[in-house]
């Protein structure tokens, strides 16, 4: 019969683990850092629940039992899992944790609420990146980034999630002579000098000026600036919609030019539960925005 019901105690199975050890309560009390007496009861009580005598008391120190011998393989096997789901806990614990890059246009706002929805003890912070920051991903400053496909990594150091597509636009100033089209074709396009971001790779990128002799733009404000000045035209998603906040720019839609595609990306091998997490909620709420 159990000691009154009461659930059985880690402690004092190491107590009888310790022992079995030592073959030796006071050898034993000391390694614990206890009194011999109240070793001695402590093993008692457990004997008690479990209804055997585990241990003997002999001149030579203490053995065990039959009934001890048959349970010690238990008690060691109940300890080790025990320690494994701590060291699981506190490493869960530790890595509640997850800083979110994005770029350009790109709203993450959906995804960052439904993660703390779901997640409300994680710290979930997020980090605007520029053109600048292309190794933010590289160098651990941010644990995933929610950027427009492509993207300069290697396929071999990074995990890629599409999320969704978009199709793209120009941007143009009021009275150039593609404003007044109903839509331009990638081809007409195709000869154009373009200045890339640090992000972009590809012929298509997510964010193209072109113009003949223009230099790298970093900030979106300046893009657009040098577009209205009528220096330059820009390719841009459809979804980024500040461009229509200036009076001074038309947008026309481009036929036949492959989709700005939106991905979250991160690093391949990464141990952090919150990664997984993150992915399968932007998957979930992130979408293109209606047109």
């Amino acid at each position: 019969m159990n000691d009154l019901g009461q659930d059985l105690e880690l402690r004092l199975v190491r107590y009888f683990t310790v022992v079995a050890a030592h073959q030796h309560f006071g050898r034993a009390a000391a390694d614990l850092h206890v009194a011999q007496p109240a070793l001695s009861r402590q093993i008692q009580r457990l004997e008690k629940y479990l209804g055997v005598r585990l241990l003997d008391r002999i001149p030579q120190g203490t053995r065990l039992t039959p009934a001890g011998q048959s349970s010690l393989p238990w008690a060691q096997a109940l300890l080790q899992t025990a320690r494994q789901a701590e060291l699981a806990v506190r490493e869960q614990a530790e890595t509640r944790r997850i800083a979110i890059g994005y770029v350009e246009d790109l709203v993450i706002t959906a995804v960052v609420r439904e993660m703390r929805r779901r997640y409300p003890d994680a710290e979930i912070a997020t980090r605007y990146l520029s053109c600048r920051d292309v190794g933010a991903l590289s160098d651990k400053r941010v644990d995933a980034l929610i950027a427009r496909a492509p993207l300069p990594f290697a396929a071999d150091d990074v995990f890629t999630t599409p999320l969704y597509e978009e199709p793209r636009m120009l941007a143009v100033p009021r009275g150039h002579p593609l404003a007044a089209r109903a839509s331009v074709t990638a081809e007409e396009l195709a000869s154009e000098e373009a200045a890339p971001c640090a992000f972009e790779t590809a012929d298509w990128t997510s964010y193209r000026i072109l113009g003949a002799g223009v230099p790298p733009i970093e900030t979106y404000e300046d893009k657009l600036e040098l577009v209205a000045s009528g220096r330059a035209i820009a390719v841009l998603p459809v979804g980024d919609r500040r461009s229509s906040l200036r009076p001074d720019l038309v947008t026309v839609p481009i036929e036949d030019a492959p989709p700005s595609q939106v991905v979250l990306v991160s690093r391949k091998g990464d141990p952090n539960p919150m990664i997984r997490n993150l992915r399968l909620a932007a998957k979930t709420v992130l979408t293109a925005p209606a047109a």
